[in-house]
């Protein structure tokens, strides 16, 4: 009989541990958005018109990894967070990735007919409604956050309010869907040379942003002291970073009945990606390297800095 290599079977297990774990936050964030976007209006609400809340539930219900949320209540299980209150922050991410891909997809962005193996929200609505749940989800996650269910200590609340703000606003996604736009040359003449740094800080603020947040929710949640708070806010830059290189591989290689949207659209809309970065010099030709290398590579110096055990922070790798 062959022998089984320790290592494989330990990354086999993980493997296993990481889908299993992911797709339990998955469903229970599916079911707790399913709560929270009811037809019954709560305190302080008039009426919620029933087709802009249609089109707010199926841009944020019936698909996607949920990552977000995963990295939230992960990040949170490191402080012993109760579950309810770490998934309740992840929904309120939720929502604004949901918006955000809702806005992203209108004829004035990116122009995308499929998204989670669908039509877009605006395809299958009109883009007016698509615009409106989209703002609607983005409110609607900050009310999430407001509320003792998400944690009984304002302060906690009001420091997680503050931190999704920032993290999809102007200094964060929505200033590098600016960057991003600014890029394909939408503004000028033609499109600007970017630098490997202007690069990176774009995809940084539009694609990081809100993985890092995810990971820095937790410590939030857990009232983590100053040190773990950067360990974790350095690993959700990597992870972030690791996350577009894979996304960007995705779009040139993938299959779109497999990815769930259209690919080979960033290199014909000049999207300053990793393959931007490997003209650049910035990183080695996709043939020569994995994104699972890249991203052990980025997340070392968090990984190997933790003062937590590092079986309970193991399944973040």
């Amino acid at each position: 009989m062959a022998r089984v290599d320790p290592a494989k079977k330990k990354a086999v297990d993980t493997d296993a541990v990481f889908q299993d774990r992911l797709a339990r936050v998955a469903q229970d964030t599916e079911a707790l958005l399913d709560r929270l976007l009811a037809s019954a209006p709560i305190d302080g609400e008039r009426a919620r018109p029933a087709r802009l809340l249609d089109v707010m539930r199926y841009a944020s219900l019936g698909g996607g990894k949920r990552l977000r949320p995963f990295l939230v209540v992960e990040a949170a299980a490191l402080f012993d967070v109760p579950r309810q209150n770490s998934l309740m922050a992840g929904a309120a991410l939720e929502c604004v990735h949901c918006y955000s891909l809702a806005h992203d997809d209108l004829p004035a962005m990116d122009n995308d007919d499929l998204r989670r193996g669908r039509p877009t929200a605006h395809k299958a609505f009109d883009e007016a409604s698509a615009i409106l749940a989209g703002d609607g989800l983005l409110t609607f996650a900050f009310d999430i956050l407001s509320r003792r269910e998400t944690h009984p200590d304002a302060d906690v609340r009001l420091e997680l309010v503050s931190a999704l703000a920032r993290a999809a606003g102007l200094g964060g996604m929505v200033g590098g869907q600016m960057l991003d736009l600014a890029a394909e040359g939408r503004f000028d003449a033609s499109a600007p040379k970017l630098g490997e740094q202007d690069v990176k800080v774009l995809q940084a603020m539009k694609t990081g942003a809100l993985l890092r947040f995810g990971c820095v929710a937790g410590s939030i949640l857990g009232k983590a002291n100053q040190s773990q708070r950067t360990a974790l806010e350095r690993y959700g830059s990597a992870l972030g970073e690791a996350f577009q290189i894979a996304d960007d591989l995705l779009d040139v290689e993938g299959d779109p009945a497999t990815v769930g949207k259209a690919t080979g659209k960033d290199a014909a809309a000049h999207k300053a990606d990793a393959t931007h970065l490997v003209q650049l010099g910035g990183l080695e030709p996709p043939t020569s390297w994995s994104t699972a290398k890249r991203s052990n590579q980025l997340s070392y110096s968090c990984t190997h800095r933790r003062k937590w055990p590092q079986p309970r922070s193991a399944v973040l790798l």
